[in-house]
């Protein structure tokens, strides 16, 4: 009679490891996709902000080039009134 009640919780013991262990690995499988996607959320964020930052770095290239034109161009300018006096 006690090998019997013995088995019993031993089946019932391993009943509710098994439903635990089913259940940790849905949770662990639930964290593991909600980690993926804050990764590529974090990645389309990284990559936009590099985006804004490659056009910002563009854009101030752009005015030093223009900067400088003018700045070639008004030398060319007085050198060329030197050369007439």
């Amino acid at each position: 009679m006690r090998k019997i009640v013995l088995a019993a919780a031993v089946a019932g013991a391993a009943l509710t490891l098994s439903a635990c262990s089913e259940g940790t690995e849905d949770a662990t499988e639930a964290a593991a996709e909600g980690a993926m996607a804050d990764i590529e959320a974090n990645a389309d964020a990284a990559g936009a902000e590099l985006d804004a930052a490659g056009d910002e770095i563009e854009a101030g290239a752009d005015e030093v080039a223009a900067d400088v034109d003018a700045a070639t161009d008004e030398a060319e300018a007085e050198l060329e009134e030197e050369v007439a006096e």
